[in-house]
């Protein structure tokens, strides 16, 4: 099942740098997912479930030009891949090896996939940019994805840039990489983001009128009654 529209609208307005802080004071450290981005500027900030996908190293009994019209292969898991989601790729930081192209992310546009999230490369650069699917990875090359990587599985526990990825955990990306929100976390993630959004906002302003930062960020006792008169006011 896919995010609820107003998940979507709330996490959008919030930032992936936004998040890990919010993330930090429930005690969760490791949401950034290293490696992963943006192949092209401008892509957003998207939201949505993870879908997961594992590669392993290559096996050369395994790893074959053959395997790709195996009944486990990436090509089968594009369509079980639901709309909306974000596709997340294990792909064990291999930078020599291409693990999609423009012909399969041609199709997951077609299936209205919101996004692509690998810790690995994409090969066909000038393709994939082609077909606008968004792509958040670690870069390109040329060789496809057998010459470095097997592809083993869909939908199952991964890791993508040192992160814990479960399917249906929530993943956000934008110009500073991806952050997965873990599922039990949602709801206090979606209740507490936009007041940290919003409160950094002030303190950005603040910062813009000329107020120093000591007392300021964080904030003292007498800030806070200032940011919530600011806030009443608002009203």
């Amino acid at each position: 099942m896919s995010l609820d529209s107003k998940v979507i609208e709330i996490l959008q307005g919030v930032s992936t740098a936004t998040l890990t802080t919010v993330l930090l004071k429930k005690g969760l450290r490791n949401v950034w997912m290293r490696g992963t981005r943006p192949l092209k500027p401008g892509q957003g900030r998207l939201v949505g479930k993870a879908f997961t996908l594992r590669f392993v190293p290559a096996r050369e009994d395994l790893a074959t030009p053959e395997s790709w019209a195996s009944p486990i292969s990436t090509r089968a898991a594009i369509e079980a891949m639901p709309e909306g989601c974000v596709v997340v790729a294990d792909a064990l930081g291999v930078s020599d090896a291409g693990i999609f192209g423009d012909i399969l992310c041609a199709r997951m546009v077609k299936r209205n996939v919101a996004a692509l999230v690998t810790d690995g490369v994409m090969r066909d650069a000038e393709g994939v940019l082609g077909t606008g699917m968004n792509v958040w990875c670690n870069g390109v090359a040329a060789p496809p994805s057998v010459a470095g990587l097997t592809f083993v599985g869909w939908q199952e526990p991964i890791s993508c840039g040192g992160v814990a990825v479960f399917p249906d955990d929530i993943v956000v990306v934008d110009e500073d990489g991806a952050v997965l929100i873990p599922a039990k976390f949602l709801d206090a993630v979606l209740a507490e983001a936009p007041e940290q959004e919003l409160m950094e906002g002030w303190i950005m302003s603040e910062v813009d009128r000329g107020v120093p930062l000591p007392g300021l960020y964080p904030m003292n006792a007498e800030t806070k009654i200032r940011y919530q008169a600011w806030k009443d006011g608002r009203k």
